[in-house]
């Protein structure tokens, strides 16, 4: 079975983003049902897969990445309102028995993701 990741890089400061609340919901029928709420780690990285197993299963899902706090925690002076605050990546599962690794490079101006493994 597979498995869902993510990790939060930093390239305004060229590290990996630490303590970052992040929130997976699946979306069905108009639907978002909150599945986990977190925090990356040292790493950038969630210390667990998001989902994995019999829980991964095909679907549309969302992640809400709170950047801006990121930021702000950092010391950075950012604009009210903020350019970047809440990412929000909704993206689709056709294959759950594979990994998704679903990363977001950050920064208080612009944001991108790719589907890793």
């Amino acid at each position: 079975m597979g498995k869902l990741t993510t990790h939060v890089l930093d390239t305004v400061h060229g590290v990996p983003a630490q303590n970052v609340q992040l929130r997976l919901f699946r979306l069905e029928g108009g639907q978002h049902t909150l599945l986990c709420k977190t925090r990356t780690n040292h790493d950038g990285r969630c210390d667990a897969p998001l989902l994995e197993g019999a829980s991964f299963t095909a679907g549309t899902y969302e992640l809400v990445f709170e950047a801006g706090d990121y930021f702000a925690g950092k010391g950075l002076i950012l604009p009210e309102p903020r350019f970047v605050d809440q990412v929000v990546l909704r993206f689709g599962v056709a294959h759950p028995e594979q990994n998704y690794h679903v990363p977001l490079v950050v920064t208080p101006w612009t944001w991108s993701t790719y589907r890793g493994s």
